[in-house]
């Protein structure tokens, strides 16, 4: 589901007008005293009501303002907030103008996106920048939803998909996935013969590599996105498929 940018963007303009800071003034005996002191235009509890909501908008449309926007809690407790808020407008305004300009209007993909059990299994590691660990808790998550749905504690990840996506009859205490109808076809033998060899790829040449591996560099980015996606087509399938006993 894509972002509702017109009302992005007024949840992050009603937040910068509740924390602006003006001067703390006070009328002692009908005489107005300017102090140097200055608080925020809003009432704390509304502004922690608005941060809520903002803090989800900055996660989705920059996912590591935490650790890359600077803060100053002494100018005003929500400085690094504000200054997320300022970046963030310029994105949701100017990102599709922008990419389009420097040549690079292709398609974005999101996180946010992704099947909640791959996003929400990686998003507390991602967003701290531990991008090789994030997909990895992304792996685990899956296996475990699917471990669920299927009842099966005994095995796990790639064994635990090649009997699930078998084409076998189910056995005792061995239910099957099933993506789709059995009709007979050639189409829902390979459809499941395809899914068991890619949750084999998954966890052989991504999940194994990413969590057996001392001292592997961390991932770029866009290269743990792109094995994010592939984690979250196979919790989709997962998710989406018929458990046959």
């Amino acid at each position: 589901m894509s972002i509702d940018i017109a009302w992005a963007r007024a949840e992050l303009e009603h937040f910068l007008e509740l924390t602006e800071l003006r001067p703390l003034n006070h009328s002692p005996g009908g005489i107005t005293v300017i102090s140097p002191r200055k608080t925020t235009s809003g009432a704390e509890k509304d502004i922690v009501a608005s941060a809520q909501v903002v803090e989800q908008i900055l996660d989705r449309v920059l996912p590591r303002w935490r650790d890359d926007v600077p803060g100053n809690s002494r100018v005003n407790r929500w400085y690094q907030h504000r200054e997320a808020v300022h970046r963030a407008v310029v994105v949701l305004e100017r990102d599709a103008e922008i990419r389009q300009r420097l040549g690079d209007d292709a398609p974005q993909v999101s996180a946010g996106t992704m099947h909640p059990w791959a996003w929400e299994g990686a998003r507390p590691l991602w967003q701290s920048g531990h991008f090789r660990q994030a997909v990895t808790a992304a792996a685990r998550k899956i296996n475990a939803e699917a471990q669920n749905k299927l009842g099966r504690k005994d095995i796990s990840e790639t064994n635990l998909f090649k009997q699930a996506l078998s084409q076998d009859l189910p056995k005792p205490g061995q239910p099957r996935l099933r993506l789709r109808d059995d009709d007979g076809s050639d189409t829902y033998r390979s459809v499941h013969r395809g899914a068991m060899a890619f949750a084999e790829g998954c966890y052989a040449a991504i999940r194994n590599p990413n969590s057996h591996e001392d001292g592997l560099p961390e991932l770029p980015e866009h290269e743990a996105l792109e094995q994010l996606a592939a984690f979250s087509v196979l919790a989709r399938w997962v998710d989406g498929a018929t458990v046959v006993t």
